[in-house]
């Protein structure tokens, strides 16, 4: 799912995020959290190491690592691993090193967000659909920024990178038009552009069902799952992955007034899991390294402490989303985030590509939640059951807008 309306949440996450996960006395047979702030200090990084415009005012944090090969490889015990990156005591994510073929399709795809950006009006124009609230195709302009203005600084494509047209049953499309809706892709304008989101997605979706199973193994050691009840699975099943490709758009202005959370507004994300590359920044079309140091995605602990997070350019990274965090009954955790726009002289007339891979339960999926819910837990119904579907159009009524 889009993080188009996640912006009005930040308020009720930061009360949400307050409090602790109730899994974290369950898990810490496997490694206690003096173990976890150990090896998040092993990865600080300082910014006197780093060629940078401008420091950054809170620590900064590289990412628990996986190698593709140990992915891969189902037979391997990675649990340690997982629960340091997203368990109780960690930042919600973890990135994956070695992927085969990534860094070319990562490099294909991202190249072509300023030429899609750039588009005449009238194309892009035919690259939207507003019944699905603009998250299929084209869109620039629709979504809030945390001030109330419309966001005018980047441009958002969405398309589903493994199903174009996910099912052709009208009622469907009607009621879940922004995960039933048909991709829509610019084959006059722009034909390179679906194949080089699909392979990116595919790829990043293929990761990511080797991270779920590893996942579903660490969980297994704490809670009784369903044959049929584990992230894996319910990846699997979904017919409704979506990719979303950004573009930030350069400034002539300096930025030096900005906000933490200029670029992307405090939120956590709504579905499963999300992938995500690093960004790749241009002038002129030719691509150079970020200029200020500050810049870039910040979380906020389970603790309630903000940290800047990086990871290389040549790795996935992946954040747990809020359904799953509930679906695990808190031993895999969500964690609110933002990105921050570099200030600067050098910061004019800079612009960003990057893509997400939102990974999501199928519309269709029952979603049996615990008793004790933490997160809208005013939209859960007293039987504890809601379709995947079902929850997300609460979701979107009452954070987003009504449907029209």
């Amino acid at each position: 799912m889009s993080c188009h309306f996640w912006r009005s949440l930040s308020l009720l996450l930061c009360n949400y995020n307050n409090k602790t996960c109730s899994s974290s006395s369950s898990s810490s047979s496997y490694s206690s959290p003096t173990s976890h702030l150990a090896r998040s200090l092993s990865r600080l990084v300082t910014c006197r190491n780093m060629s940078c415009q401008s420091q950054a005012p809170f620590p900064t944090l590289r990412t628990v690592t996986l190698s593709y090969s140990h992915l891969q490889d189902k037979n391997t015990d990675l649990s340690s691993k997982i629960e340091e990156g997203f368990g109780p005591s960690g930042l919600g994510i973890l990135s994956v090193t070695d992927v085969p073929g990534y860094s070319s399709l990562r490099r294909n795809l991202l190249r072509l967000s300023p030429r899609l950006a750039n588009l005449p009006e009238e194309v892009k124009k035919e690259l939207e659909d507003p019944h699905s609230r603009y998250n299929f195709g084209w869109s620039h302009g629709k979504e809030k920024l945390e001030s109330g203005k419309l966001d005018m600084l980047k441009g958002s494509f969405y398309a589903n990178p493994i199903l174009d047209r996910p099912t052709t049953d009208a009622s469907l499309i009607e009621r879940y038009p922004s995960y039933c809706g048909s991709n829509i892709w610019p084959h006059s304008a722009l034909p390179e552009l679906e194949r080089a989101f699909k392979a990116l997605g595919q790829l990043m979706y293929d990761v990511g069902l080797m991270l779920a199973h590893h996942c579903d193994r660490y969980v297994s050691k704490v809670m009784k799952m369903g044959e049929d009840g584990g992230l894996e699975n319910i990846l699997l099943r979904s017919r409704c992955p979506k990719g979303r490709l950004l573009y930030y758009f350069p400034t002539e202005q300096s930025n030096d007034n900005i906000s933490m959370s200029s670029w992307c507004g405090w939120h956590t994300d709504h579905g499963s899991l999300t992938g995500l590359t690093c960004g790749m920044f241009m002038r002129d079309a030719v691509e150079i390294p970020c200029p200020d140091s500050a810049a870039g995605l910040y979380i906020r602990t389970r603790t309630d402490q903000i940290v800047k997070v990086v990871y290389g350019e040549d790795e996935i990274a992946y954040q747990i989303g809020e359904t799953t965090e509930i679906l695990s009954r808190g031993y895999l955790c969500a964690t609110p985030h933002c990105v921050r726009a570099p200030k600067g002289q050098e910061a004019s007339g800079l612009e960003r590509s990057t893509f997400a891979l939102f990974m999501q339960p199928d519309w269709e999926e029952k979603l049996n939640f615990p008793e004790k819910v933490h997160i809208h837990k005013d939209l859960i119904s007293s039987s504890g059951a809601l379709t995947f579907g079902e929850y997300t159009e609460k979701l979107l009524d009452k954070y987003y807008h009504l449907k029209t």
